[in-house]
């Protein structure tokens, strides 16, 4: 059972890959291919996008955090100043955490930058090859239309054609139909011949025929006897003479 139905699988598989074949045309198959290459192009250029309003945002917040580094290096200052050494000591120590998180900033925005750079050359890579599949496409498509136009004249001058295989077989049911038809007429004649039926185009009845029959034979039968009569005559005059 499992092999009878694997080898129904496998013909349903090679009936559809020979309908998909039929279906397919290689100018809408490599129209949707340089699509599909267009939309991943596209989304390349929202990720170098995504990743530069990123590192914009770093930058940003990092400019903000360098200038409280240099508001709370004012405000050490002012303290030590003043005589208060208790809020100059706090001063630093923000100062200190502010400079550690400035340092954070720098590398996320070193890494957002190696990123953004990889994304442009892969951007670039990926249009160059968008753009040669472009005229690869255009050509087998001009070329493929070619080839089909050929096969299409070609089909059409030798009659191999699906219109000619259809004027072929209207031809075929046309002279069948014709001799069906040429076939009922010779038996409706014959069948009006021997009366069985009857002619209502000439006006007479199957008893005229039969009528005009024995009219006929009995005229047959008149000459015959007069034929014999005449015959026997002449045998008698030469036995006669003789």
């Amino acid at each position: 059972m499992a092999g009878l139905m694997n080898r129904a699988s496998t013909v349903v598989k090679a009936k559809l890959s020979k309908l998909l074949d039929r279906a397919e045309d290689p100018g809408e198959t490599l129209d949707y291919s340089y699509e599909q290459q267009l939309q991943l192009l596209q989304n390349v250029k929202r990720g170098v996008a995504d990743v530069v309003t990123a590192k914009k945002r770093l930058q940003l917040q990092a400019t903000q955090l360098e200038q409280s580094v240099v508001k709370l290096d004012g405000q050490a200052r002012e303290a030590v100043g003043a005589g208060r050494e208790d809020l100059a000591r706090q001063a630093l120590e923000r100062k200190s955490g502010v400079q550690a998180q400035l340092r954070g900033l720098d590398g996320q925005i070193a890494g957002l930058e190696e990123q953004q750079e990889r994304l442009i050359q892969s951007e670039k890579q990926l249009q160059a090859k968008i753009e040669a599949f472009r005229s690869e496409k255009e050509v087998i498509k001009a070329q493929y239309s070619a080839a089909e136009a050929q096969v299409r004249i070609g089909e059409a001058a030798t009659g191999i054609g699906e219109q000619m295989a259809d004027t072929g077989l209207a031809i075929d049911r046309a002279r069948d139909k014709t001799e069906q038809m040429q076939a009922r007429a010779a038996a409706v004649d014959e069948l009006v011949e021997i009366g069985a039926l009857e002619d209502f185009t000439t006006g007479e009845t199957s008893l005229d025929r039969e009528l005009a029959q024995i009219s006929t034979q009995s005229q047959v039968d008149d000459e015959l006897a007069k034929l014999k009569g005449q015959v026997a005559a002449g045998s008698e005059k030469k036995e006669i003479e003789q």
